[in-house]
């Protein structure tokens, strides 16, 4: 059996849920992303930055982020345990993408806030 010690959740219907919640946020933000960009003209710089001076859209743009972790840290989980039995090579995948998560959701932090 796999411990579940890659995962995010405590329980496998916590990462279910965790992984269906994420996925409805990242959906809403998608869908206003492709709103704005046909409702918008002329996407220019001024446009650009005007809807992301917003608190809201700051904080909408990192709880997209943090859900596209969430998804990926849970997806790439249980991809791994289901089609790479040598734990070795599961764990260096996972070390991998996990770390590329972090990094994109620490740049979208940085460059949201200026932190």
């Amino acid at each position: 059996m796999v411990k579940a010690a890659g995962t995010l959740g405590r329980t496998g219907s916590h990462d279910y849920l965790l992984v269906r919640a994420s996925s409805i946020i990242i959906f809403l933000y998608t869908l206003f992303m492709v709103g704005f960009f046909v409702s918008t003209a002329d996407v220019t710089y001024q446009n650009w930055s005007g809807l992301f001076a917003n608190v809201w859209m700051q904080v909408f743009t990192l709880l997209t982020l943090t859900a596209v972790l969430i998804h990926g840290w849970i997806g790439i989980w249980q991809v791994l345990t289901d089609y790479v039995k040598a734990s070795g090579v599961r764990a260096f995948i996972q070390f991998v993408f996990s770390v590329g998560l972090i990094v994109v959701w620490l740049t979208g932090l940085f460059v949201l806030w200026g932190v």
